[in-house]
């Protein structure tokens, strides 16, 4: 089959089928390790279609598995496509794809979490951040207990053009539980709106493609799968450090039922709670009664941007936690000691939880 280049499109040779390979290598989805197989691979193309075009694209896949969206990544027509496998039995299966495609196909053996994605591709793929995004793509079927953890990890490499980022705004096709899928996705007002709405859509163009139904995977999942599609922008919609705009939305939506102004008091210590929270819904200009699901974006950017400014007052705000505060009192009063606050006065001596800040 011809390319619109002229070039030869790329096809892999045939090869035993996912279904067999699985039973060649005797493979078992480890439940541990939240792993369930795609072998259908209509449905794994279908994946491989919401990244876009791959022609000649440069592809990470996380978690190949026995191979099964490996397969429709290279029949894409990739320039090179680097697996990141952390289960040895799936090391075997894989080489014999390598094999098939010869000079496409790197595995590395290893963790996601830890490894240096801004070493695995040639620098002059990037991009610059404000251009179009580069020919980068990263793919997987993400197993369930590694999906949130990853995307906030990857969410803190876009805020700061780190990891895979350093090439530019990378964009990311991954599959997670269809709640999972819904909440990075959902509105201002929708049920599902949660901190991981906001933490992704400050930072991507988020788009939820599709669902795939738990009864395609082997074994079957108790949930079905949402396919996400990420897009980082070229400006985040909230313009503070990654860590303070988490905090403040952590908090927030902490008392998902209750008035915003809940959330926002725990920002703060008990001796100045109800003062600097006054303080910072009146600079942000946002109804202390609203609801976090009801907040918009804007209103999100708005408490964010107040919280620091406070925070320029008071520095030693940012290092401030209600859950250790709360610790620190239960430990006071098995020992009969008074507590202090965590904001020092300018004499250096912490004040007693009944000073202000």
């Amino acid at each position: 089959m011809m390319a619109a280049s002229g070039k030869v499109a790329f096809r892999l040779p045939p090869l035993p089928t996912v279904g067999e390979l699985i039973k060649l290598y005797n493979l078992r989805a480890e439940k541990q390790l939240s792993q369930n197989f795609l072998l259908d691979l209509k449905l794994t193309d279908k994946i491989v279609r919401q990244a876009g075009s791959l022609r000649d694209a440069h592809v990470c896949e996380v978690g190949p598995g026995p191979g099964g969206i490996t397969r429709s990544i290279l029949n894409a027509g990739v320039a090179d496509l680097l697996v990141v496998e952390k289960d040895t039995r799936f090391i075997p299966g894989l080489k014999l794809l390598s094999e098939a495609a010869p000079g496409k196909l790197r595995i590395v053996h290893g963790d996601i979490l830890t490894y240096r994605m801004d070493r695995g591709f040639p620098v002059n793929i990037s991009k610059p951040w404000e251009g179009d995004p580069p020919n980068l793509h990263i793919i997987g079927n993400l197993p369930f207990n590694v999906s949130t953890p990853l995307i906030i990890k990857w969410l803190e490499n876009i805020a700061n053009r780190t990891g895979p980022f350093t090439y530019g705004r990378t964009r990311l096709t991954l599959t997670f539980q269809k709640e999972v899928a819904e909440r990075l996705t959902a509105s201002t007002n929708s049920k599902q709106r949660s901190r991981l709405s906001i933490m992704a859509q400050y930072l991507c163009t988020v788009r939820n493609c599709f669902t795939i139904p738990g009864r395609a995977f082997v074994p079957k999942p108790e949930v079905d799968v949402g396919v996400v599609h990420f897009t980082p922008l070229v400006q985040p919609q909230i313009q503070q450090p990654f860590k303070l705009v988490e905090k403040v939305v952590r908090n927030v939506f902490q008392f998902r039922r209750k008035h915003c102004h809940k959330g926002v008091e725990k920002l703060f210590p008990e001796a100045c709670r109800l003062e600097l929270t006054q303080e910072m819904m009146q600079k942000a200009d946002v109804d202390p009664t609203l609801r976090p699901t009801e907040l918009t974006l804007p209103q999100i950017r708005a408490l964010a941007d107040a919280y620091a400014h406070i925070c320029t007052h008071e520095p030693s705000l940012l290092s401030y936690e209600f859950r250790e505060e709360l610790r620190l009192k239960h430990l006071a009063r098995q020992r009969n000691t008074p507590v202090v606050t965590f904001i020092d006065t300018p004499t250096g001596i912490p004040p007693s939880p009944q000073q202000p800040c």
